[in-house]
Order: structure tokens, then sequence, then C-alpha cells
């Protein structure tokens, strides 16, 4: 695996791992909280270039909204509104389809085929994702607005394909973080729904600044970058199965057979999609 598949995993494993971390923020302001977030990885990000931050042209302003307005302030309270009225395991499920989406929509897009190898590792990591949440349930919008944390998730990655080919992985990164702090101290403002954290909640918002958006955006869009986008997407399966480590390890459920069987069949979804010889880079006009 090269440098480019580490990247990616890396950062699918620390957003899938980081759910009981965005956990102890329960009861925080939503807005607030991805406004300190996303400032706090903007400075890290910043600090990471040592200031020299390249400015967007023109072209990268649609791709920067849509990775602001759909893939980080719309997909983390999508997701939250979605689990009112769907189980936890029918909306990850969901998400686990997007392996699939970007296999098939990326190549559209490009007026291509699709990758055969991205294809069908897509569609296993698809079952695995599956088999590991238990499908789940819902009641009312519930289906729907999974779907439209999906659509979030799709977004946040199509989005950003043109910006990052024209200024980088890591600046595209560092604009995105800077918008959606802008974005959402601005709503808290015109709410006035300001509340200091707790220690436990500073620390949260911490180390999902630092870990899961600096850090994980820009190993996210190196692979996209250097991968393409549906290659690299097989990797979002890894989400869950991180995010299952992380609750054995620290009590929050059982490690069952299931979960352990869904968990290799993830493993190996994303081993066929990534074994391709042939390293495409997708260019859209994002």
């Amino acid at each position: 695996m090269n440098k480019a598949m580490w990247s990616a995993a890396v950062a699918s494993l620390l957003v899938g791992g980081s759910v009981p971390v965005t956990g102890m923020l329960d009861g925080y302001p939503i807005l607030l909280g991805q406004a300190i977030r996303y400032g706090i990885g903007a400075i890290a990000l910043l600090i990471w270039q040592k200031g020299r931050l390249p400015l967007p042209g023109r072209r990268d302003i649609p791709g920067l909204v849509g990775m602001v307005g759909a893939g980080m302030l719309g997909f983390n309270a999508t997701i939250l509104i979605a689990q009112r009225y769907a189980t936890p395991g029918l909306v990850s499920a969901v998400i686990g389809i997007s392996p699939l989406v970007l296999a098939i929509l990326v190549p559209a897009l490009r007026r291509e085929r699709p990758n055969p190898r991205a294809l069908g590792g897509a569609a296993v990591v698809v079952l695995g994702v599956v088999v590991l949440t238990g499908g789940g349930s819902w009641h009312g919008p519930g289906l729907l607005l999974a779907l439209l944390v999906l659509a979030c998730e799709v977004t946040f990655t199509l989005a950003g394909v043109g910006v990052v080919e024209r200024i980088g992985a890591v600046a595209a990164s560092t604009w995105a973080c800077i918008g959606a702090a802008a974005g959402g101290f601005t709503v808290t403002i015109w709410e006035s729904d300001w509340a200091l954290p707790t220690w436990t909640q500073a620390a949260a918002l911490l180390v999902l600044g630092t870990l899961v958006t600096a850090v994980a955006f820009a190993f996210w869009y190196t692979g996209v970058r250097r991968l393409g986008a549906d290659r690299v997407g097989v990797l979002i399966g890894l989400m869950p199965l991180s995010g299952l480590g992380v609750a054995v390890i620290v009590g929050a459920q059982p490690l069952t057979i299931t979960a352990l069987g869904g968990a290799l069949v993830v493993a190996a979804g994303c081993f066929v999609g990534l074994s391709s010889r042939r390293a495409e880079r997708v260019h859209l006009n994002a």
C-alpha cells in the first residue's frame, strides 16, 4: 500500500474512531461546537503550512462551498437529526453505500466506464458495512434523512476534487475549515447560542479540531488527489470498522461474531478496490 493509500486509510480510521469523542459534546450547541472545532483545525493547518496559504481562485469557490455547506456543516447537522428517526446502524449502513456511489458516479462524470476493481471492491465494502452495522431501522423521515447524510458524504469528496487539484490538499482543507468556522460562528451570533465548554468538552473539541479535522482532512484529500475519488472511496468502509474497534476498547459494546465478520468483509473490499495497478487521478471541474 503506497503513501496515498495509507494517508486516506488513516483519515478514515480517525473519522470513524471519533464517534465516542463526538458523543462527549452531547448537550453543547451544535453549530458553536462545529465552529470551534473547524477554527482549531484551520489554525493547526496554518501552522502546518507555516502561514503560507495559497489563495483560491474563482473556479475554487463552488467546490469550497460544497465542501463547507454539505460536506462539513451539513453532514454533521444532518447526521444528528437523522438519528432522531433512525438507528445509528441504519445511518451507518446508508453512509456505507458511498464507496459504491463514488465508484459509479466519478467515472460517469468523466464519461468513462467504472474501474472494475473499484466497483467490485466498493460493492464488497457496502456488504461488509451492512453486516457490521446490522442494517438498523427507521421511522418517519429516517430513511430520507439517512440518504441526505449519504449525499453530504459524497459531496464532501467530490466537491473538493477540483480545489485539491489546483491548490493542494492541505490548502483546500484549510480554506474549508476557515469557511466552516466562519459560517458556524455567524449562525451562532445570529441565534445567540453561546456556552462555555466544560473541560471534557474542551478536550473533545481539541481532539476533533486537530486529529479528526486538520490531519484527517489533509490526509483524505491527499489520497483523493493521487488515487482518484472512485478508488479511494472504498476506504470510507474503514470508518464503521474503527468506530467498532474504539467502542469495544472503551466498553461501549461487545465484539460479536457478526461484527467481526462484517469487519473482515470490509477489509477484503478495501483490498480489492485498491489493488489495481493503474493509479488513476480524477480531473473534475468541482
